[in-house]
């Protein structure tokens, strides 16, 4: 040990003396104009081959440089080349806070080329970056652009309907993909009405969508994680924006309280909006065809607010914070939910270190709730906090990540399941980890392995979760990829997987009694829900800005639990297990030109379940899944533009029903009248769970969007929009005891207006 110990302080003292004859050289790109970070931009010295592209906040680091003096260019398509002269001393770190011009070219007359660089130098498996900028190219219900609507048009993700639809990745349920707000966990990112979510475009830097196979850096999930991001509010001028439609109506104010000192870059910023529901009122009149007695019954409010402290030196602090409200009022039940949270994270940049650290606190909490007439309200509650501090070391052709985090939170959850049963559960949770994450560049090949170590408090499990992705560039257009790694989480929820319409979504942490192998008297070997990933993949750049990514997938859920909504008598188990696969192909094509844009999608995907008795296809297995999505911008300064999306999705399975029966409780024990009294409609299902498929669906959204520019920040956005243009009646699900169809939303079309200024 002690020649163990003599060799690594040798090896160490080696390596700092080799790293002190080098300098580093770092620093933040940003738009002259606006101020805003400009993410993925070339950044080298000049006759040399040293150089790397800045992140999404604009930041870049360039290591190990030899001392002497330099010539750093910064070139981004758009934007004129900026270059300066500097010098480097050994150890020395140089700072620079570089503001580059706009070139006079407008973004959509030449190819972004930033998300090409990004593609060879990053491994990106089954990550799909979404910016605010695709967003609103999509056609959108009410012409307002929503990242829940964009969702749907990715590969892998299946939405099950319009009215309180869930999402599912790749054949993972809701409760098994971790959505992040700005490290904040959102429990239900979606508001009543599928076509909306709690995220304000407008406040959106960038969505990270990480289908499968993702890294060390994210845990607490088995399929898949969503990673919202919001920028900063304005750090030149007071700037807003209001809109109205039939749908909402939401406003956004933003501007400096320190405005930007372009000499050191520094400044402090606030953005704050709110969003409000008006469809639950316009639908009585505008769309009364929906519902003649109730409209369209979905009411929310939401909130948001940031303020930003930004130094010189790339140091940076944010605060913000979150309320939103939701509920749906039918004639005989009522739905609610709030969810509000805050923190505050920070980026700390040393002066003498290649260390950059991150750090994130916050606090998030849902509640949720069902009230039948007839029934004994559903509650759920859970609050959490999170705490996480990453390091980031940066060198030449590689970098290094590692992090510690610790989660808690509370569950208070209460159910009557239909025999009247009590299912309660209150339970403190607490989650350790920490995660080493290493890339580097060998030639053609990105080599990026890790590992997280999870550990869960409550149920004193340990569990070790290697990662690794790779990215090979067999030459400049095309490029292989693949990932893999092992994924577990300690939260259930109490949505049935056999249920597609569920506006009441109660979460629970992973049980502290005993669970069993289905149909034994034999114990699982953890109270984990566990999955492994696989995913390989190929991505092509072909000629005249054509894009194709291919991956193929596959996920092992070894262990997933439920809540037994089917228990029938006290000593009946709480919880069943259950394992899982998912597998499929996503495909996608991308086009990109001066004035047109193309996205088409395809998924060929399976997903099984198997609870010990049988293997059966989930309701959101959907077998075939196609999207197109077009825009164009018209007229000579392109102030129209018109979107179109077409989806096109095989039907959901569904258990098939043999009979009826009169179905008696017993209240009264023997002495209930069966001669003469009103039992309820029981139901025979097929002896095959899910062994019918609904019909296709498929439905049209278009859009035509008008500009009216008045001044140089003033501007007025009108949008005509429909969605389901051609009035598909696509089944949402049918009400057995009534014998009764209930579709999708019909056409809804719809006028919007915002101004922004």
């Amino acid at each position: 040990m002690k020649n163990f110990t003599l060799v690594f302080c040798l090896f160490f003292a080696t390596f700092s003396t080799v790293f002190a004859q080098k300098g580093t050289v770092r620093g933040n790109i940003y738009d002259k104009a606006t101020a805003e970070p400009v993410g993925f931009a070339s950044v080298g010295l000049e006759g040399t081959t040293y150089g790397t592209t800045t992140d999404l906040y604009g930041f870049f680091s360039i290591a190990n440089v030899p001392a002497g003096k330099y010539k750093l260019k910064v070139s981004f398509l758009g934007y004129d080349e900026h270059s300066e002269d500097l010098e480097i001393s050994k150890g020395q770190i140089v700072f620079l806070n570089i503001y580059i011009t706009d070139s006079g070219q407008k973004i959509g007359e030449v190819v972004i080329s930033g998300r090409k660089e990004a593609a060879k130098t990053q491994t990106q498996v089954s990550k799909i970056t979404v910016t605010p900028k695709q967003i609103r190219s999509l056609p959108s219900a009410g012409g307002e652009p929503d990242i829940a609507q964009y969702l749907t048009v990715l590969p892998g993700v299946i939405f099950t309907g319009d009215q309180g639809g869930q999402l599912y990745i790749r054949g993972g349920s809701p409760v098994q993909n971790r959505i992040l707000l700005d490290g904040m966990t959102i429990y239900n990112p979606f508001h009543s009405i599928g076509f909306f979510s709690v995220f304000e475009t407008e406040l959106i830097r960038s969505v990270d969508v990480f289908t499968g196979g993702f890294n060390a850096e994210h845990g607490g999930r088995v399929s898949a994680v969503v990673d919202v991001k919001t920028r900063e509010g304005n750090r030149k001028r007071i700037a807003g924006q209001v809109s109205a439609s039939p749908f909402q109506a939401k406003a956004l104010i933003e501007g400096p309280i320190v405005p930007l000192k372009t000499d050191d870059g520094s400044s402090i910023s606030f953005v704050l909006t709110g969003k409000k529901a008006l469809i639950q009122e316009t639908s009585k009149s505008i769309y009364k065809y929906v519902n003649d007695s109730t409209g369209i019954p979905f009411d929310y409010t939401d909130f948001y607010g940031k303020v930003s402290l930004l130094t010189g030196n790339g140091t940076k602090l944010n605060f913000f914070g979150f309320k939103y409200d939701d509920g749906v009022k039918f004639p005989a039940i009522d739905f609610s939910w709030k969810s509000g949270g805050g923190g505050t994270d920070f980026t700390l940049v040393p002066a003498n270190s290649n260390t950059i650290i991150n750090g994130v606190i916050t606090y998030s909490k849902y509640d949720s709730r069902r009230d039948d007439q007839d029934r004994t309200p559903r509650t759920s509650s859970i609050n959490g906090f999170f705490a996480g501090l990453n390091f980031t070391n940066f060198g030449r052709n590689s970098e290094f990540k590692y992090g510690l985090e610790l989660n808690g939170f509370t569950t208070d959850f209460k159910f009557v399941n239909f025999r009247g049963l009590n299912i309660e559960q209150k339970s403190n949770t607490t989650e350790a980890n920490t995660y080493f994450k290493f890339k580097q560049k060998l030639g053609n090949l990105i080599f990026e392995p890790g590992v997280r170590l999870q550990y869960y408090a409550s149920i004193n499990t340990f569990s070790p979760e290697p990662r690794l992705s790779l990215k090979y560039n067999l030459s400049d257009k095309i490029r292989l990829k693949a990932a893999g790694g092992l994924y577990s989480q300690n939260l259930l929820s109490s949505v049935d997987e056999r249920d597609i319409v569920n506006l009441f979504v109660g979460f629970l942490s992973g049980p502290e009694e005993t669970v069993y192998e289905p149909g034994t008297k034999n114990r699982t070997k953890n109270r984990l829900q566990t999955s492994t990933h696989g995913v390989a993949g190929i991505e092509i750049d072909l000629p005249n800005n054509f894009e194709i990514n291919l991956e193929t997938y596959y996920k092992k859920f070894t262990q997933l639990l439920a809540l037994n909504r089917n228990k029938e008598i006290p000593s009946d188990p709480n919880y069943i297990k259950e394992t899982g696969d998912a597998k499929g192909i996503d495909f996608s094509i991308k086009w990109e030109g001066k004035r047109a844009y193309l996205w088409g999608t395809y998924s060929l995907g399976f997903v099984t379940r198997n609870d010990g008795e049988e293997v059966y296809p989930p309701v959101f297995d959907r077998r075939h899944n196609t999207n197109m999505l077009f825009t164009y911008q018209l007229g000579k300064s392109k102030k129209w533009e018109l979107g179109v999306r077409w989806n096109m999705g095989s039907g959901f399975p569904f258990t098939l029903t043999q009979g009826f029966y009169s179905n008696f409780l017993f209240d009264d024990g023997i002495s209930t009248d069966v001669a003469s009294g009103n039992p309820d409609l029981g139901i025979l299902f097929s002896d095959k769970r899910n062994d019918g498929r609904l019909p296709y669906y498929h439905r049209m959204d278009v859009s035509l969007k008008r500009t009216f520019e008045f001044g140089k920040n003033t501007k007025l956005e009108v949008n005509a929009s429909a969605t389901n243009v051609y009035n598909r009646e696509n089944i949402f699900y049918f009400d057995r005891v009534r014998y009764d169809r209930v579709n999708q939303l019909p056409i809804l079309p719809s006028l919007s207006m915002t101004l922004e200024f």
